[in-house]
């Protein structure tokens, strides 16, 4: 076996074994839960943070709690590119969303030297992505990308302890956590690695893929009222709110498998909740997302439109609120060239394109500077769940092609600039995210080095 496949075998093999140490950082003693400004947040930043100073690099923990750390390039001071991902989880997560393209990154900074770039290299831990515990999601990132909300300080997780008592505890300034954003002419862009969450790499049969970009989303809360009985009622005088919301609920399905869109009713309350009272009111949330703004608004309009009529039908109200929504991200061209380029150096001639699903820290970044992201062949797609499962090839793959996008980018193949590409985030969608959702180097102020 030659040394340079050893060593690219060994790097995975590191990944993965970071990967299990993480795990052992939960909240629960059946699964992995780690959730921000915790102490398992903190034991996983210093975790990162010693791999970043192995690898050679400045560390620190930033005004928002995220791990960072960084590489200079020709000199000291050069705009930065961002590389990295999330180090949070949701309740019995498995062990690598988010938290392989921490280390993917990590082992990548492993393989450069200071001084040799023209920028410098920094990844970037980031503490909340998930939302788990204050149930807004990306906080970490939005931070960096300087789109943090004031009023996000009065958010409370199930507990009743709100983002600025926790904060405190952990050792940060709530109202300083603004200081954590970058300035676009401080960076080069960001590349993400992560795990698909999804079936099309495994389909393929290909380890890798470049991601074209994020899916536009809304988050809705449906209320569908009737009128609560006695279970003696007959048939033809009820108003049962939920046969009328599981007729919705197929609807939804229908129209969204039709037209290609992602549609998902998770959550669902049902009043008053006796066993010999037909249901008077019942409250469901629907994800819904697609490519295209355009694309997801036509088939809510179609949804809306079909469960007000089969409403109707039974006598029965419904409400629809709108409580999130995020634009469509796309991915920069140069960047995207970038990653092609980094996975076809792992001999890859085709890799397969594709959109995510799923939303990533890049989407809040791009608010900020270019974004690309690779994604990584999972298991059966199969991800939030403890099965989540990677290969340590298509691991080993992942790291050299980050490597290569790497140094393709320093060598100015996918051509230069700085800063957030014009048609990132679809612009009509921009202000509308903020208002439904109340939002959608380093800067070394309110930085504390990391121990």
């Amino acid at each position: 076996m030659s040394a340079a496949f050893l060593a690219r075998v060994t790097d995975a093999r590191l990944v993965l074994d970071r990967a299990d140490e993480l795990a052992t950082h939960s909240a629960r003693t059946d699964g992995i839960e780690r959730t921000y400004l915790t102490a398992e947040h903190r034991a996983v930043n210093a975790l990162a943070a010693k791999w970043m100073r192995q690898a050679g690099m400045r560390t620190w923990q930033d005004a928002a709690g995220n791990a960072c750390g960084r590489l200079e390039g020709l000199r000291p001071g050069l705009p930065a590119l961002l590389l990295g991902s999330h180090l949070d989880t949701v309740p019995d997560a498995g062990r690598y969303d988010g938290i392989l393209g921490v280390l993917a990154a990590i082992a990548v900074v492993t393989r450069l030297r200071e001084g040799e770039l023209p920028f410098a290299v920094e990844v970037i831990a980031f503490g909340d992505e998930e939302g788990t515990r204050f149930g807004t999601t990306l906080l970490g990132s939005r931070a960096v990308a300087g789109t943090w909300q004031p009023e996000w300080a009065d958010l409370t997780d199930p507990h009743g302890v709100t983002l600025r008592e926790a904060a405190r505890s952990f050792g940060l300034d709530v109202d300083d956590i603004g200081s954590a954003a970058r300035r676009a002419e401080d960076l080069v862009g960001y590349l993400e690695v992560h795990i698909e969450q999804g079936p099309k790499l495994e389909s393929a049969q290909q380890a890798l893929g470049v991601v074209t970009g994020i899916a536009a989303a809304r988050r809705l809360s449906v209320t569908i009222e009737g009128e609560a009985r006695h279970c003696a009622t007959p048939f033809g005088s009820r108003h049962d709110a939920l046969v009328g919301a599981s007729e919705a609920i197929l609807a939804i399905e229908d129209i969204a498998r039709a037209r290609g869109s992602y549609a998902t009713v998770g959550a669902l309350r049902v009043e008053p909740g006796a066993v010999n009272v037909i249901p008077g009111l019942v409250e469901f949330s629907l994800d819904l997302r697609d490519e295209t703004a355009e694309a997801r608004d036509a088939t809510l309009a179609e949804i809306l439109e079909r469960i007000t009529a089969l409403a109707a039908d039974r006598g029965l109200a419904v409400r629809a609120e709108h409580t999130h929504v995020a634009p469509a991200v796309h991915c920069a061209p140069r960047l995207r060239d970038v990653v092609r380029a980094g996975i076809r150096a792992t001999g890859e001639r085709d890799p397969l394109e594709l959109f995510s699903v799923a939303g990533h820290d890049a989407m809040a970044i791009a608010a900020r500077t270019d974004v690309a992201m690779f994604f990584v062949r999972c298991a059966g797609g199969v991800s939030h769940h403890p099965d989540e499962a990677v290969t340590e090839a298509d691991v080993a793959a992942a790291v050299d092609a980050l490597h290569a996008a790497v140094l393709v980018l320093a060598e100015g193949g996918a051509g230069g600039g700085a800063g957030p590409a014009a048609a990132a985030v679809e612009p009509a969608e921009a202000a509308g995210a903020a208002a439904a959702a109340g939002t959608v180097g380093a800067a070394e102020s309110g930085q504390r080095v990391l121990p």
